[in-house]
């Protein structure tokens, strides 16, 4: 059975907690938000955590293939863990930078119903509720409707107005 050096060991480890930490914080954990305050400052989690993840794991390599028994030995992997953890960070702190300002669509309003297509999935009663599915950004949403006249099951629908969220006033179509 191979001895592992213990300089080998506790780089190993630093590089675990690193990839371990980066990836609770790329998963969107924000592990140092606890209770409202902003501790990243000017160097962001993710970047501090690739950094130590990418220096463990190069640090350890280096360790390993020098045989890490000596103090020069060891100062070398120390240098190697941190030429390899210096871009690693840059990149991670890009990587999260572009996560947390990716643009995304604008939330659906009651006023992007106004105008959707649809069809009857519960027949509309001339005083009542009935049930129309329809389109909204691309997705199948559910709706109570209700219509001047009656509407049967499976009949075309235009939203003529958005009551609520969830209520519609339709005709068919």
């Amino acid at each position: 059975m191979p001895v592992v050096v213990t300089g080998t060991l506790i780089f190993l480890i630093i590089g675990g907690a690193g990839v371990a930490v980066l990836a609770l914080a790329l998963l969107g954990t924000e592990l140092l938000h606890v209770g409202g305050v902003d501790l990243d400052g000017p160097v962001s989690v993710e970047a501090v955590a690739g950094f130590a993840g990418a220096f463990g794991f190069g640090a350890a390599i280096v360790n390993e293939l020098l045989g890490g028994r000596t103090g020069g030995a060891i100062a070398a992997a120390v240098a190697g863990g941190a030429l390899a953890a210096f871009p690693v960070a840059w990149f991670a702190a890009r990587l999260s930078r572009a996560a947390r300002r990716m643009r995304t669509d604008p939330t659906p309003t009651r006023g992007d119903l106004v105008g959707a297509l649809g069809l009857v999935v519960t027949p509309v009663p001339a005083n009542g509720y009935g049930e129309v599915r329809v389109r909204v950004a691309g997705q199948p949403v559910k709706l109570n409707a209700r219509a001047d006249r009656p509407i049967p099951m499976g009949a075309q629908i235009f939203v003529v107005e958005a009551l609520s969220e969830t209520s519609v006033h339709v005709e068919t179509y």
